[in-house]
């Protein structure tokens, strides 16, 4: 597992959550950081989708459909989260280079 790794998780939120691809961000000793990709965008506000990071080849990332990165909520979840769990893909170089430069790093 390395940064900017695709899997498939589960990610909960207040009383619900479901099962949906996630990209890795920063890997801790005991925790990962990860955003959540949606295919969601043309129903969001404006501003929602200002949050949104188009992955371009996202076939090349192993999803199933046009995908973006939510990068409004960092989200922490447990290292043991993704045990016996393998990667799906990643995102490409020119998707990485695209991806921090909207983060701003």
């Amino acid at each position: 597992m390395k940064p900017l790794d695709i899997f498939i998780t589960y990610v909960s939120w207040e009383n619900d959550g479901k099962i949906r691809p996630v990209l890795v961000f920063i890997i801790n000793e005991n925790d990962i950081d990860i955003y959540q990709i949606t295919t969601q965008y043309n129903n969001k506000s404006e501003t929602i989708r200002g949050q949104y990071f188009k992955i371009d080849d996202w076939t090349q990332a192993g999803l199933d459909r046009q995908s973006y990165i939510d990068t409004g909520t960092l989200i922490t979840l447990p290292l043991s989260t993704f045990k016996n769990q393998k990667s799906i893909g990643h995102l490409t170089e020119s998707d990485k280079i695209r991806f921090l430069n909207f983060l701003n790093l």
